[in-house]
């Protein structure tokens, strides 16, 4: 507090070590994809802003061959959003979306980051799907970003991006788990929040230790 009273406005100060995740920011996630995530473009100038205080950015892209069998089309029967079990459990169905090569599977144009410096696809094996930027769905299978990170020494992660109830949680979550202080940047996100989906994904990072903020606790 000041000398009236009021709560002093406080700024997170980006390090040169801290480094930004920004998940899945990509056509088919879109106004106009497969597989659109509602407002999702709203976030696009936002994280453009927040990409200018990290010294060090990662981009994941999902990267999916068109028989990937988290499509939905892959189960004669079965419509996007419903489940299957597959060989490491419970599958949500979805719309194919980012197929490897396409424009949908594409970064944002719009996205304006050019000091990124490592884009890691995650999805591209038929038989498993992937949320999280450091695991795949079988929680077995590692994409390689711990190493990635450690070898870099990078401190606090941020994470933003596509959709903030599946890939964006799943990064988030893994990421505690792997040793690092996480922060969520929340307006910086958008939610898919079926069924309950986006309560759930905050009380799972919650309980895993993740933090959450707003982007003007950054950007001042």
């Amino acid at each position: 507090m000041d000398q009236t009273g009021r709560r002093r406005k406080v700024t997170i100060e980006i390090g040169a070590d801290d480094l930004l995740v920004v998940v899945d920011m990509q056509h088919d996630f879109l106004p106009g994809g497969s597989l659109a995530v509602p407002g999702g473009d709203e976030i696009v100038p936002l994280i453009n802003q927040l990409g200018k205080r990290f010294t060090n950015v990662v981009f994941t892209q999902d990267w999916h061959p068109a028989d990937h069998l988290s499509f939905a089309s892959q189960h004669p029967g079965k419509a996007p959003f419903d489940t299957v079990e597959l060989a490491y459990g419970t599958q949500v169905l979805w719309p194919d979306h980012c197929v490897w090569a396409t424009h949908g599977a594409q970064l944002s144009v719009d996205i304006d980051i050019p000091h990124g410096q490592l884009v890691l696809r995650k999805g591209f094996r038929r038989e498993i799907d992937s949320y999280s930027a450091f695991q795949e769905a079988d929680r077995q299978t590692l994409t390689g970003l711990a190493g990635y990170l450690n070898e870099r020494e990078v401190g606090r992660l941020y994470v933003v991006g596509l959709a903030t109830d599946f890939c964006v949680a799943w990064t988030a979550i893994d990421g505690a788990a792997a040793g690092y202080d996480v922060t969520v940047i929340e307006d910086a996100t958008r939610a898919i929040d079926s069924n309950g989906s986006l309560k759930r994904a905050w009380t799972d990072m919650a309980e895993a230790g993740v933090e959450r903020i707003m982007s003007r606790e950054i950007l001042g």
